[in-house]
């Protein structure tokens, strides 16, 4: 086991878990300060200062810490797209201004991506303009508001190209906080953009929408942790064996693109039942607000839609036949 994971198991189990139904009534995660002190910010920067040698301890991380806290580990989950583009990207004074603050955790950055890449009319649309873009429409589903700097946002324009970039959170408005069955700390808004002006120099990059899709495989098998993670915890209550979720972990690493789909499903199936099974072991008391039973259950069944796609929709669908 590396540094990293083992430090990411010590929080889970020391900080992260003992306050996970606290954190659950609450309207934000307090942990993620925390989670910066500890290098985690940096997880996917080239300049990271953990101790990760491969991809799939990145993914056991992520497994590791949502078995501890599934709010809190989803508001930091979805910081890494932005270090990542930022480490990428060829817009060098962007680079260099901004890899260093997100990697460190003092820049912490949200996701807005779905409003630009679903199929049909997007909801978020880019209008080029002398020296930059109009972004104009809203982006559903915003995570971590109140508790991010930045978002990494993509638009699509006339010509179904996205553009990427990072808006400062105070140029933007948002809804309140949606009421969910779980996850509610985690302060998940819709913003709604303006015509807001987004300078050439805020750009990342520029993809197609088709070519965008072709790498879109990788981004479910690393959210595909979070499922695992909270069917890790289930099974770790109930002192059951772990055969299947080592299984269900190493299909989610190890298949080829076309069967992501179908591991992504079954690791969101595996959490549910898992934590179905928690309920039933330890019977009426699961249902009680300072049990984890019923925490899980509905983090559990927050994780059958979240980042859905048709294919894995399918695949859940037969599953539950």
């Amino acid at each position: 086991m590396s540094d990293a994971l083992r430090e990411a198991q010590r929080i889970a189990d020391e900080v992260l878990f003992p306050a996970a139904l606290e954190v659950d009534a609450q309207d934000h995660v307090p942990h993620l300060d925390l989670l910066a002190d500890a290098g985690f910010y940096g997880l996917a920067s080239p300049e990271s200062i953990l101790d990760v040698p491969d991809y799939p301890t990145v993914q056991r991380i992520v497994e590791t810490l949502a078995s501890g806290c599934l709010a809190t580990t989803f508001v930091w989950v979805q910081h890494h797209g932005a270090v990542i583009a930022v480490a990428g990207t060829d817009n060098h004074d962007l680079r260099d201004e901004y890899l260093s603050p997100l990697a460190t955790g003092q820049c912490r950055a949200g996701l807005a991506a779905g409003a630009a890449v679903r199929p049909g009319a997007p909801l978020l649309t880019a209008e080029a303009v002398r020296g930059g873009w109009l972004f104009d429409g809203q982006a559903p589903w915003v995570t971590g508001w109140d508790m991010i700097d930045v978002l990494y946002v993509a638009a699509r324009d006339e010509h179904d190209v996205l553009v990427w970039a990072l808006v400062d959170t105070a140029e933007l408005s948002a809804t309140e906080p949606l009421r969910m069955v779980a996850a509610q700390a985690s302060r998940t808004v819709t913003l709604r953009f303006d015509r807001l002006f987004v300078p050439h120099e805020r750009v990342t990059s520029m993809i197609t929408r088709t070519e965008h899709l072709k790498g879109d495989p990788e981004s479910l098998r690393f959210t595909g942790s979070l499922a695992l993670g909270v069917a890790n915890r289930a099974i770790k209550l109930m002192g059951h064996d772990e055969a299947e979720l080592d299984a269900a972990r190493d299909r989610l690493h190890e298949v080829g693109h076309d069967l992501i789909p179908d591991a992504r499903a079954q690791a969101a199936e595996l959490a549910l039942r898992m934590a179905a099974a928690l309920v039933v072991h330890d019977g009426s008391r699961a249902i009680l607000p300072h049990e984890h039973g019923q925490r899980l259950i509905r983090e559990a069944t927050f994780l059958l839609v979240f980042g859905t796609r048709p294919e894995i929709r399918a695949a859940l669908l037969d599953r539950f036949r």
